[in-house]
């Protein structure tokens, strides 16, 4: 798994249950180390274990990390390129939904080392979409879900969203939109601020 998404885990645990629980996590899954590099390639066993020792440490089932891993990646200040990249998807959230069929592309022109599952998104009608994840990151469905909330905050969307049973492979999440301006949405500028 790319050092990048170990990091991202490694940056929501210290940042939202602190450095201590981290140091424990890493402890408990045997890694030797306690920070991820964010270029590296590890093997992908070591993050399972990770995640599974995250879980017993925080007594907390790991489809439900993940979603708040989602959601962390679009709302803490520290991860603000991600929600940049995300919001070039459109001005509305419907348009940031279409554009999420493009989102493995568009990290891959990020990073030229990350890929990302296949992303499809099905529109039945103005106000219902099915989102499908393809095979390739284990958990990323719920970790879809935790961005597609985040993000529809941050367009200022009520929506529900539901994680539907895995079919071969693939797993889907049906968006229900609800209003598509329930509330003042965050603010966002085309180019970035210096601070």
């Amino acid at each position: 798994m790319h050092g990048l998404i170990n990091r991202a885990i490694q940056s929501f645990v210290c940042n939202t249950y602190g450095q201590s629980r981290w140091i424990r996590v890493t402890e408990a899954a045997h890694l030797g180390f306690v920070e991820f590099e964010a270029m590296l390639v590890y093997d992908d066993e070591t993050s399972q274990r990770v995640l599974h020792e995250l879980c017993a440490e925080l007594g907390r089932p790991r489809d439900e990390i993940l979603e708040d891993l989602g959601t962390y990646l679009v709302s803490n200040p520290n991860t603000e390129a991600l929600r940049r990249l995300l919001r070039f998807g459109g001005v509305s959230y419907v348009e940031f939904l279409h554009s999420l069929d493009d989102l493995a592309d568009r990290a891959l022109l990020a990073v030229s080392d990350l890929h990302l599952p296949e992303l499809e998104l099905h529109e039945h009608n103005p106000a219902e979409f099915t989102l499908t994840c393809y095979p390739g990151l284990p958990g990323y469905a719920n970790v879809m879900i935790g961005v597609l909330r985040a993000m529809a905050d941050d367009y200022g969307a009520l929506v529900m969203l539901h994680h539907n049973d895995s079919q071969e492979q693939t797993e889907t999440i049906s968006i229900k939109l609800i209003e598509t301006a329930f509330a003042e949405g965050r603010r966002f500028e085309l180019g970035a601020r210096a601070v």
